[in-house]
C-alpha cells in the first residue's frame, strides 16, 4: 500500500512538472508575412506603423513590431512575426491623401485597428477600424467573445450613418480601392467624417466619436451628429471619385474605386440628426465693420454706411455670392459700389444691367474680404443668394433692406 501511494505521488509530481513545462513554453504563433493598407484616403510613404501584441483581455503585452508604409498607396508589410497571442493592435501615424479636397494633409493623424490574425495574413487600418476600437474593448470586458464584439461594434457604427447591412466584412478587411458594397460603405463613411474639416478638426471629431460610442454603441452627442450631416450634405461624390482616381493612377495602382455615392445620399435622407444652416463662417463684423453676409445683419444705410463682404470658406469648398436688386428706392447709378483696389480674395463679375453681380471666393481656406457701400436707399430690397458648393442652385437666400 505504501508503494502505491509513493507511485501515485510520483505520477502527480510528474504531471505537475509536465504542465508547468508547457506553461513555461507556450505555443508560438509565427507569421512569415503580415501586410495590408492604411487608408483614410491612402496614407503616404514613410508613415510609421506599430503592431502590438494583445492578451486575451485586449491589454498590451509589451511586445511590439515596427515598420513603415512603403508607397503612396498606404502599403505596409511585416515579416517573421513571432507572437504568443493572435490578438494584435495596429497604430499608424502619418500624413494622408484627403479624398474630399484632393490634397495631401498638412499634418499627421493616427488610425487604429484591433484584429485576430489567427487565420489571416493581411489586414487594413481605416476609419471604421479606428471608430470601433474602444467599443470592441468595452464589449469584450463585459463578457463577449472578440468575434461577437467586432460584429456588434461595426453594426452599431453603420446605424449611426443610417446604413443597413448585416453581413458586412470585418473592418480590417475593408479597402477603399476595391469594388463591392462593403468597401463603398467604408469610403462613404471616410468622406463624411472628413467633410471640409482641417486635419485637427477631423482628428478631434474622430476622437470624440470613439469616446461617445464606446459606452453603449450609440451616438448620444447631438452636436457630433449635427456636425456629420452638416458636412455630408455639401459633399461632391463625383469630385471625391475623381480625386481618388487621379491619386491611385499617379501611384500606379489598378483602379477599383467602389460605388459609395448611394451611402452618402442615404445618410442625408434617413438620418435623424439636424444639419446646420451652413458650415461656412460669416462673422457679424470685421474690425467693427458690419458684414453684409451675416444673417443677423438685415438693415443697412445708403451712402453714409460702409460695410463689407467677408467669409472664410473651408479648404476644398466652393462659394459664390449673388447680390440682386429686387425692388424699391431710386436708381442713381448702381445699388452698391466698391473699390477694386480693396478687394481681397474675391473674384468679382461685371455689374449686370438688370442689377445683379456675383462674388466668388478665390482661394478657399483663407479669408475673403472687401468693403462695400450701398448707393441708393429709401427701402431698397436686395436679395443675397449663397451658392455653397453648388454651381446652379443657391443653398439659401435672404433679403436685406437699405434705408
Amino acid at each position: 500500500m505504501k508503494n502505491f501511494f509513493h507511485s501515485l505521488l510520483f505520477v502527480i509530481m510528474l504531471l505537475t512538472f509536465i504542465i508547468s513545462c508547457k506553461d513555461d513554453n507556450p505555443e508560438i504563433i509565427t507569421k512569415s508575412k503580415l501586410s495590408g493598407f492604411v487608408q483614410k484616403g491612402p496614407f503616404l510613404i514613410s508613415t510609421s506603423v506599430t503592431v502590438s501584441e494583445l492578451s486575451a483581455d485586449l491589454s498590451q503585452t509589451g511586445k511590439t513590431f515596427n515598420t513603415q508604409i512603403k508607397d503612396n498607396q498606404g502599403t505596409f508589410e511585416l515579416s517573421n512575426l513571432e507572437l504568443l497571442s493572435p490578438m494584435i493592435e495596429m497604430k499608424a501615424d502619418g500624413f494622408y491623401f484627403n479624398e474630399v479636397t484632393g490634397e495631401v494633409s498638412d499634418s499627421q493623424i493616427s488610425l487604429y485597428a484591433i484584429a485576430d490574425i489567427s487565420d489571416v495574413n493581411s489586414l487594413n487600418v481605416n476609419v471604421i477600424s479606428t471608430l470601433e476600437k474602444d467599443r470592441v474593448k468595452k464589449l469584450v470586458s463585459e463578457g463577449q467573445t472578440f468575434a461577437e464584439a467586432k460584429k456588434q461594434a461595426i453594426k452599431e457604427i453603420l446605424d449611426i450613418f443610417s446604413i443597413e447591412k448585416s453581413d458586412i466584412q470585418r473592418s480590417e478587411m475593408l479597402d477603399i480601392n476595391k469594388s463591392g458594397d462593403d468597401n463603398g460603405i467604408l469610403l462613404a463613411i471616410s468622406a463624411i467624417l472628413q467633410g471640409y474639416r482641417s486635419v485637427s478638426e477631423f482628428s478631434e471629431l474622430l476622437a470624440n466619436l470613439r469616446s461617445d460610442i464606446a459606452v453603449d454603441g450609440k451616438l448620444n452627442n447631438e452636436t457630433l451628429g449635427t456636425a456629420l450631416i452638416s458636412h455630408a450634405r455639401f459633399l461632391y461624390p463625383n469630385k471625391i471619385r475623381e480625386n481618388l482616381v487621379k491619386r491611385y493612377s499617379e501611384s500606379g495602382s489598378d483602379l477599383q474605386i467602389p460605388a459609395f455615392e448611394k451611402y452618402i445620399s442615404e445618410f442625408e435622407e434617413k438620418t435623424s440628426f439636424n444639419a446646420l444652416e451652413s458650415i461656412v463662417s460669416y462673422p457679424e463684423s470685421v474690425n467693427g465693420v458690419l458684414n453684409i453676409l451675416n444673417k443677423n445683419n438685415t438693415l443697412f444705410q445708403s451712402s453714409s454706411g460702409s460695410y463689407c463682404l467677408c467669409t472664410t470658406a473651408p479648404k476644398g469648398f466652393n462659394l459664390k455670392i449673388k447680390l440682386e436688386f429686387i425692388e424699391g428706392g431710386v436708381l442713381n447709378f448702381g445699388y452698391w459700389s466698391y473699390r477694386p483696389s480693396t478687394v481681397n480674395n474675391w473674384i468679382v463679375s461685371t455689374y449686370e444691367p438688370s442689377h445683379y453681380q456675383y462674388f466668388q471666393v478665390g482661394e478657399n481656406g483663407r479669408q475673403s474680404f472687401m468693403p462695400l457701400s450701398f448707393m441708393s436707399g429709401g427701402g431698397v430690397k436686395i436679395r443675397i443668394s449663397y451658392y455653397e458648393n453648388n454651381d446652379n442652385v443657391p443653398s439659401r437666400t435672404r433679403m436685406i433692406t437699405v434705408i
